[in-house]
């Protein structure tokens, strides 16, 4: 019998591998459609009009995005390896904080106050993420994007009566903040009461 984190361990190394493979195959890719559209490259050849019909219609969106934003057309390349080498690295960081899960499971799921302690710290943990997302979102204005909702589903129950008792410091708004020292002293009340 396999060891599970021996597993885990090997498909985060080909996930890392992956993820390294496929930014450097993006960057060329997404090289030669920016030399092309920035006419480097003849816009009348064959690798041209290859990129044309098969690479334009797949950074469409990105292009949208980065005109809307004030940006020029021939960016989207670049900001779509941002993007996707930006995605790459959340899988990433995901892999190891389940495999973060999977060995605090091992350690401390045994007993019942293991697995009291397990349900604290991961359930304080999700609640400052998402105060986090919540807070990072308000600033990049996505505040009502679908991307961010469930942090305020997670987070607005904790949030709206510290508003009612602290009064914004001129724009900004220091509830998260007490919010997240609020969630800190609670685990460790929780945890010391067992």
């Amino acid at each position: 019998m396999t060891d599970p984190l021996a597993v885990f361990d090997t498909v985060i190394e080909l996930a890392r591998r992956a993820v390294l493979a496929l930014t450097a195959v993006l960057f060329g890719i997404f090289l030669i459609d920016w030399l092309v559209r920035t006419r480097r490259l003849s816009p009348f050849g064959g690798v041209a009009r290859f990129f044309r019909r098969v690479v334009d219609p797949l950074l469409e969106p990105v292009e949208r995005r980065v005109v809307r934003a004030g940006g020029l057309p021939s960016a989207a390349p670049w900001w779509a390896l941002v993007a996707a080498a930006a995605g790459g690295i959340l899988v990433l960081l995901l892999l190891q904080a389940a495999r973060g899960v999977i060995v605090e499971a091992m350690l401390y799921g045994h007993s019942a106050r293991g697995l009291y302690h397990l349900f604290v710290q991961w359930t304080a943990g999700i609640l400052q993420f998402a105060l986090i997302v919540r807070v990072v979102a308000s600033w990049l204005r996505l505040s009502y994007s679908r991307w961010v909702q469930w942090s305020v589903t997670l987070t607005e129950w904790l949030l709206r009566p510290l508003r009612r008792v602290i009064p914004p410091f001129g724009m900004i708004d220091v509830s998260p903040i007490v919010a997240i020292f609020a969630l800190w002293i609670a685990e460790a009340v929780l945890l010391g009461i067992w």
